[in-house]
């Protein structure tokens, strides 16, 4: 594809995305379907447009730093910035015979395709924003997010703010779940390794593979007999402190498209009832298709109306295990997602935290006498997270708090300390600690 017409696509891509309409991820995937015909995208041009347009949500402050400085429209400029960043991550080593010169800016050489696409101006522009040094810049402009995220994290992670923000502000790894149900760890990581993919035990969860770069997992067969499924490792251990066990019934009260509803049911080994609760019915329909390949018999997706629906009293005091993955700001996840930090706001998390308690609230009624609960969330922010547990607590004695620590090492997680609160009550996962999403999870057991 022609540089021009490259720039061009990732110009329109970016405009679109910026108006934050709807999730960065909805935006490009309609690009790519609604321009199909217009640009003829391959797999590379596909990359390179998703990539540019994910860098530009990045580092959003620090490009509109950038910009007026520029010609042009500022949706350009901003594409310019983004390509040139796409290019030089997915830079090929020189050999040390074709090392760019000492006058020439670092990567230099890979945005010699790019350049190729800019009138003069635009050129000089670029080469002056590569030669700024990002540490002369004031610090909104190094850690690119909205000043009212930013003093929650420092409160929470004092001296790893910075190793935070250029967590969030990279991308994240591939992590697989094993469905032990119907496979091991170990044949799979080796059934991977003869398609020519590298893949290492995940540190913590038993059940999880990680692999770098972005494979066409859905060409495998390990994908099509529903042997692997891609999930973060922390959502795998969320799943993991429920501890289903056998002929338990169980709800996955918010399951979403049920990625932590499969590791349920395979932990269960296919056997007793697990009910798979939403109130979208669009998002159960994707779980059908998973549920098929995962073999699994014993899940039952079940669409609700409100968290007090007449399919919820029903099952009061009747089940087991109930895993509550609120809906909350997904501000744990920005590696994967960072348009959230710019499309959420604290009116939004505020109205997030009301949801939060009431569904806590009505999912708790499910529970049976001795059954576990788990509460969590994929936020970083303590009111979603600390605060929403410690408010269950108070107004339900009859549930009692367990110690995630202590839960965690009974399951033989390793290090099971240092993924929690210093007091171990709490899961706590961070990016630049665990090299997971940012996740929170509570574990009461009903007396």
């Amino acid at each position: 594809m022609h540089p021009k017409a490259l720039l061009e696509a990732c110009t329109e891509l970016v405009r679109l995305t910026l108006k934050f309409d709807h999730p960065a991820d909805a935006v490009v995937s309609k690009f790519f379907r609604d321009y199909r015909k217009t640009y003829a995208f391959g797999p590379r041009e596909r990359a390179a447009l998703a990539e540019t347009t994910y860098n530009v949500l990045r580092n959003k402050l620090r490009f509109d730093h950038f910009a007026p400085s520029g010609s042009g429209p500022k949706e350009r400029r901003l594409a310019i910035l983004g390509f040139a960043q796409h290019l030089k991550e997915h830079a090929a080593p020189q050999p040390a015979s074709t090392q760019p010169k000492r006058h020439q800016q670092p990567g230099s050489q890979a945005l010699d395709f790019l350049i190729s696409a800019l009138n003069k101006q635009e050129a000089a522009w670029l080469e002056a924003c590569e030669a700024v040094n990002p540490t002369d810049l004031m610090d909104r402009h190094r850690h690119n997010m909205p000043e009212w995220l930013v003093e929650p994290l420092k409160a929470q992670v004092g001296e790893g703010f910075w190793p935070l923000v250029e967590r969030l502000n990279g991308g994240a790894p591939l992590d697989l779940r094993v469905n032990t149900f119907t496979d091991k760890r170990a044949d799979v990581q080796h059934e991977l390794k003869l398609a020519g993919i590298k893949a290492v035990d995940t540190p913590f969860s038993p059940w999880g593979l990680r692999i770098e770069g972005k494979p066409a997992l859905s060409n495998l067969d390990a994908f099509a007999r529903g042997a692997i499924e891609v999930q973060d490792e922390g959502s795998q251990l969320l799943a993991l402190l429920l501890d289903a066990k056998r002929g338990e019934m169980v709800v996955d009260f918010c399951a979403g498209a049920g990625g932590k509803t499969l590791a349920l049911g395979a932990s269960m080994r296919s056997t007793g009832r697990l009910y798979a609760f939403d109130t979208s019915a669009h998002r159960l329909e994707s779980l059908k298709p998973r549920l098929a390949r995962s073999k699994l018999s014993n899940v039952y997706p079940s669409a609700i109306a409100h968290e007090r629906d007449d399919r919820i009293k029903r099952l009061s005091g009747k089940i087991d295990r109930v895993l509550v993955d609120a809906p909350c700001s997904g501000l744990g996840t920005l590696r994967r997602n960072p348009d959230l930090k710019w499309r959420q706001s604290p009116k939004a998390v505020q109205e997030l935290t009301e949801k939060q308690t009431a569904i806590l609230a009505s999912a708790a009624r499910l529970v049976k006498s001795g059954g576990r609960l788990v509460y969590a969330t994929c936020s970083v922010l303590p009111e979603e997270n600390e605060a929403i547990a410690q408010a269950f607590s108070a107004a339900h004695p009859n549930f009692e708090l367990l110690s995630v620590a202590d839960t965690l090492t009974e399951l033989k997680v390793a290090n099971a300390g240092s993924l929690c609160t210093p007091d171990g009550l709490y899961l706590r996962l961070w990016p630049h600690i665990h090299a997971t999403d940012g996740f929170f999870a509570a574990v009461w057991v009903a007396k």
